[in-house]
């Protein structure tokens, strides 16, 4: 099938500032993420970014790049731009890798693009992978989703979710009863609902969250999720994440 990937890159972030221009084993993050993008089926790559500096990396290691505005809340903002500068068709399939995976295998891509195209009433499509730590559960750089019997996203919180109200205070390991679900940021979408998004108000769980697919549920959208096939591999939030990919990309 045929898709489009779009990757989200600003400078600018809270935790690694110049996030995409880091190096890692002589190349700068945002070329790892490009090169796993087009280990994909995708029939487009395109990096989406507000910064010069990055534009010229980008450029310099041969990709397509998108100028776009500085005041996006959001990547999904900013592949709406991106959608609406190349005239993509109402149908076309857009897959938004983040630009701080650079571990992340193609085959990962190529299974949010056709869960999308499976899925015709969903809005967005995405990945989750159970939990096995409790540590886990607590920690608010792992984004917890819980769903209905579907597969249809209820609710993303950095909080954990669902609550054990009997459980988390006695014990230290994750009973198999209740299954806890990470959510693996990567979606997909088709280029008609990115116009429309880009249109939606943001709503405070978004912002207090900082979750932009939570403006999608609030206003009654419909994201579809399914269980990564492999590890998402490790992605890069903090600088011991920066140090660990690092170790296992040398």
């Amino acid at each position: 099938m045929a898709f489009k990937i779009v990757i989200p890159s600003r400078f600018a972030s809270t935790r690694l500032p110049g996030k995409p221009l880091l190096d890692i084993v002589g190349k700068p993050m945002i070329q790892h993420v490009y090169e796993r993008a087009q280990e994909s089926d995708a029939s487009e790559v395109i990096i989406a970014t507000d910064n010069e500096e990055i534009l010229r990396v980008a450029q310099g290691f041969g990709a397509d790049v998108c100028m776009t505005h500085e005041d996006h809340l959001s990547g999904t903002d900013r592949l709406a731009e991106v959608a609406s500068q190349r005239n993509f068709a109402d149908d076309d399939i857009i897959v938004n890798v983040q630009g701080d995976e650079p571990c992340l295998p193609a085959s990962l891509i190529n299974q949010v693009a056709n869960d999308l195209q499976q899925h015709t009433d969903a809005d967005m499509a995405t990945l989750y992978s159970q939990i096995d730590q409790e540590k886990h559960v607590f920690d608010p750089n792992v984004v917890k989703v819980v769903m209905d019997g579907q597969g249809y996203a209820l609710y993303f919180s950095r909080a954990p979710i669902p609550w054990m109200r009997d459980h988390f205070d006695q014990q230290s390991t994750l009973p198999p009863e209740l299954p806890h679900y990470r959510h693996i940021g990567l979606y997909g979408y088709r280029a008609s609902f990115l116009k429309h998004y880009s249109e939606l108000s943001p709503c405070v769980l978004e912002k207090e969250e900082s979750l932009e697919q939570l403006r999608a549920l609030y206003h009654g959208k419909k994201v579809h999720l399914t269980a990564a096939e492999i590890s998402p591999g490790h992605g890069v939030d903090t600088q011991e994440d920066l140090d660990e990919v690092r170790k296992l990309l040398s």
